[in-house]
């Protein structure tokens, strides 16, 4: 029987930089406590982030509801802290706007994407009324993305297969992509420079698409 090399047994563990790497978690005063996070069956992250908030959606009776929080404000919520209130049906999806760190908008299953102005200091009494409601879907509304360098354009995508890009200026809807997805919309987004629209369908397929040649 032939002898093994000595160095034959090194090579069972694979060797990595991380491990003897190990985390900490943060106290209780730098985390966000008792928050009652969204439970509708709905695939998304339920929450978004930017250099000044942190938006998360929570369940609300009567209606779809999601906090809006300062960076520095952790901790305890108070259960009585105020929300953003505006939408009749569970809200599903929320992006900031990535020209305006107190822009942000939001998708319901009441079928319409709101666009919310929110004060410099933050949420002192709950917001109901958001600057533009842009009503096109006829299902609701699960995908709520901006445009990366244009300002005032929002994609929306919703459960009736239908993409619409919206002018928020104007509340007006500047193109539909109708009859392009035959099945549920999961997930869509835009390339670097806005040009293209990247989408996964539930009919198995991912589409790039260019919004201005439809």
């Amino acid at each position: 029987m032939r002898p093994k090399p000595p160095n034959m047994f090194r090579r069972v563990v694979r060797q990595s930089k991380f491990r003897h790497v190990f985390g900490q978690a943060v106290k209780n005063d730098q985390c966000y406590d008792d928050i009652r996070v969204s439970r509708v069956t709905w695939d998304s992250s339920f929450c978004a982030v930017n250099p000044k908030f942190v938006a998360i959606i929570i369940e609300a009776s009567g209606g779809g509801a999601f906090l809006v929080l300062p960076l520095h404000k952790s901790g305890r919520i108070d259960k009585a802290y105020p929300t953003v209130c505006g939408h009749t049906g569970p809200v599903l999806d929320i992006d900031w706007c990535p020209h305006n760190d107190h822009v942000i908008a939001s998708g319901s299953e009441d079928c319409t994407v709101m666009v919310w102005q929110i004060p410099e200091n933050g949420l002192t009494t709950a917001l109901a009324d958001p600057i533009v409601a842009l009503e096109g879907h006829s299902k609701r509304v699960g995908i709520v993305t901006w445009h990366p360098t244009a300002r005032n354009v929002l994609l929306s995508a919703g459960c009736d297969n239908l993409i619409i890009i919206w002018n928020v200026g104007t509340g007006e809807a500047m193109i539909n992509l109708e009859d392009m997805h035959p099945d549920v919309i999961f997930s869509a987004c835009w390339n670097r420079n806005g040009s293209l629209i990247c989408t996964a369908c539930k009919d198995k397929k991912v589409r790039v698409i260019d919004p201005r040649k439809e």
